[in-house]
């Protein structure tokens, strides 16, 4: 069997076989770092969606922080929007539909930062809201919850006063106002609270998806890749002997079958 693995032929056919096990080894692994990815996002929201909201102060200082990693955590902030800023981030879907998600600067003594107040949907005879609810005027109070930056999507346009993503570097180049370019907030609550306002962020869905199973095929496929192997290579030496493996197969069969009418007697 070692002679034979070892001629030209075989070498390739073992070539092959490692490059596909390696292959679906590394699929394997990027399905266990996705895994993790979503084990992750599941941990930092039960860790900090539901905590006790906390003065803006105490969370965010005038200096970048990680909203990586301080995402979710709900903070108290006042002051005013500048409704004059607004932008809809277009094609955001919701329950089964498509609409907009609608940002609007929020000003505080310290930064203004970007609110992302809600989703409305889109108009019935336009691609674009039928009706924007505006923001509350003058002081007001927000429990808001901190988001990192959104990827830019590349090649995706939006008309004037619209962006693809909630990507601060673009949306500072859409307003004139200095917003904070490390973090967004998702708004919470709004005190006073205004007659009609877009629909709330929903909470986000506990599911790490089906990585880890993906993760064991993946692996399972580059074992059975050598016993595939293993099996061909078996069979090539015992055609080699001179063992008629099909006629030994018919023979098993026969045997067999004898046993069973036996037994049936």
């Amino acid at each position: 069997m070692l002679r034979l693995l070892l001629t030209r032929r075989w070498l390739g056919y073992l070539a092959l076989t490692v490059a596909f096990a390696v292959v679906a080894s590394l699929f394997g692994m990027w399905q266990w770092d996705r895994r993790g990815q979503a084990v992750a996002a599941i941990e930092k929201v039960d860790n900090n969606y539901d905590r006790e909201p906390v003065p803006v102060a105490q969370v965010v200082g005038s200096e970048s922080i990680d909203a990586h990693t301080l995402e979710w955590i709900p903070v108290i902030l006042s002051g005013r929007y500048l409704p004059e800023e607004e932008v809809l981030v277009r094609t955001r879907p919701r329950s089964g539909s498509v609409g907009f998600e609608v940002l609007v600067p929020f000003a505080t003594e310290e930064f203004s930062v970007m609110v992302n107040r809600g989703w409305v949907s889109t108009g019935e005879t336009q691609d674009f809201p039928d009706q924007v609810p505006p923001p509350p005027s003058g002081a007001i109070e927000l429990v808001a919850r901190i988001k990192p930056t959104e990827p830019l999507l590349r090649g995706r346009g939006a008309p004037e006063g619209q962006i693809a993503s909630i990507h601060l570097d673009s949306l500072q180049e859409l307003t004139s106002v200095n917003i904070r370019e490390d973090f967004f907030l998702a708004l919470g609550e709004e005190n006073p609270q205004p007659t009609s306002s877009p629909l709330p962020t929903l909470r986000p869905e506990l599911d790490e998806g089906p990585h880890l199973s993906y993760t064991f095929q993946w692996y399972l496929f580059a074992v059975m890749a050598f016993g595939g192997l293993w099996y061909m290579l078996r069979q090539e030496v015992r055609v080699h002997r001179g063992e008629d493996v099909s006629r030994k197969s018919s023979r098993d069969d026969e045997e067999e079958d004898a046993l069973l009418d036996g037994v049936a007697r």
